[in-house]
């Protein structure tokens, strides 16, 4: 193996950190390149924002009216949190009904993500859900 410093092996992270302080410039780096301070953070901070979906809430069969109809929601919100939600704007009971559909097609469980109905039946750039007081489509 030759002296060129480009087949050398990467050194384990553990000693890397572990040796901070004890470690030498080797002699054949470039010394023209600034020093990285020991402050400086080994890997960028990764934002906690989770991405926002477009659901676009339609009402059927003579169910309520809301103002809005177009709502931002986190991606990793459930139905049953869309659900609470529109109950508390339409000041509905927990005894009524409330259905919701998918593009007209289907009823997804409360449990389903928001992302994961876009993923599937998403279009242009929106998620499409129908809600009614009573069943509407099988």
């Amino acid at each position: 193996m030759d002296n060129n410093p480009v087949n050398e092996p990467l050194p384990d992270t553990a000693s890397v950190e572990d040796n901070e302080q004890n470690l030498e410039m080797p002699s054949h780096t470039d010394e023209s390149l600034p020093a990285i301070p020991n402050s400086a953070p080994a890997t960028p901070k990764a934002e906690n924002k989770t991405p926002k979906i477009t659901v676009v809430l339609c009402p059927v069969g003579g169910a309520p009216i809301m103002r809005q109809r177009k709502w931002e929601v986190d991606s990793t919100q459930t139905i049953g949190f869309i659900a609470s939600f529109i109950r508390k704007k339409l000041t509905l009971q927990k005894s009524d009904s409330l259905f919701f559909y998918v593009n007209q097609s289907f009823a997804p469980s409360l449990d389903q993500t928001v992302q994961n109905l876009f993923d599937c039946f998403g279009s242009d750039g929106k998620l499409i859900l129908a809600y009614c007081r009573l069943p509407a489509w099988g």
